[in-house]
């Protein structure tokens, strides 16, 4: 794509689908343009296209973009898993903020 060029039809409308659970509740589930999650190791983004895998998460805040508007859980110990465009994220606790 050229420098200036519009972006091809529907390209700012990729969502990922994403739950958010622990074995007390569901946080969430729905949509997100792009998710941030506390890794074992750090920081890990995710946005549409995301390649599949499967991480170990710490503890710390994660957090949802959609729309421009952010919504934000403490999440500590679990998974986060994605495929084909879907996140889930399974921790012992979740906790909105």
């Amino acid at each position: 794509m050229e420098p200036g060029a519009p972006a091809p039809s529907g390209l700012g409308t990729r969502k990922l689908r994403v739950s958010v659970i622990s074995p007390m509740s569901v946080g969430f589930e729905g949509e997100a343009e792009a998710l941030v999650a506390p890794a074992h190791d750090g920081l890990l983004g995710i946005l549409y296209g995301h390649a599949p895998m499967v991480v170990l998460l710490g503890e710390g805040e994660l957090s949802l973009r959609d729309a421009g508007e952010v919504r934000r859980f403490r999440v500590a110990r679990g998974f986060l898993q994605v495929v084909e465009n879907e996140v889930a994220v399974l921790a012992e606790e979740v906790e909105a903020l």
